[in-house]
């Protein structure tokens, strides 16, 4: 049986260990599509300080009532717009991007915490600038004939994986920091020692 890097992925990405011995690294760079030119790519805003830091603040207090889990490092915090997957071609993508009409506009955290299951995620408040930029952004992907994730846009910032606790965490209130979204990052998503790691290719 051939196993692929994305295969792999999604085993790590839900399991993922505390840190990846040589073995288990070689393993993946010997999978197919595991390749120089075969990108795990997505269409993301980075984040200023002054959100990240309500985003941990929340976290802790997650810790504090005893969460157990995977919590998303600082560094890899981010809002998801698109994600595209294994993908070989960037410049394709940021042509599509480059085609989508895009204006400032601010983001607001919601102050809340929601979940998929046992992921725990931060709300943002309702923008119209936001869902109508996604829209187009998608509408330009699929006109390039681009793959992506097509499940409804649910906008989110993941806070922690694998979340497990007694307490409840509905009472819990989000700093509801803002931002100016000036502008929009082609990232790229590597396997690492100690999870994984995003780069920015490019941005609009």
């Amino acid at each position: 049986m051939v196993v692929t890097a994305s295969q792999l992925y999604a085993v790590f990405y839900r399991y993922p260990p505390d840190g990846m011995d040589d073995a288990v690294t070689t393993v993946m760079s010997q999978c197919e599509l595991w390749e120089d030119n075969i990108m795990r790519l997505f269409i993301a805003i980075q984040l200023d300080p002054n959100i990240k830091k309500a985003l941990t603040d929340a976290q802790n207090e997650l810790y504090q009532r005893g969460y157990k889990g995977r919590f998303t490092d600082i560094t890899n915090m981010h809002l998801t717009l698109a994600f595209i997957g294994e993908f070989n071609d960037p410049d394709l993508i940021l042509e599509a991007m480059e085609q989508v009409p895009f204006e400032p506009f601010d983001l607001t955290l919601g102050g809340y915490i929601g979940n998929f299951g046992d992921l725990l995620w931060a709300g943002i408040d309702k923008s119209q600038q936001l869902e109508k930029y996604v829209k187009s952004l998608r509408h330009a992907l699929s006109e390039a004939q681009i793959p992506f994730d097509g499940k409804k846009f649910n906008p989110h910032i993941t806070l922690m994986r694998n979340a497990a606790s007694k307490r409840g965490f509905s009472d819990i209130v989000i700093r509801k920091e803002e931002m100016s979204v000036c502008k929009i990052s082609l990232m790229r998503s590597d396997f690492g020692k100690h999870g994984a790691v995003y780069t920015e290719l490019g941005s609009v």
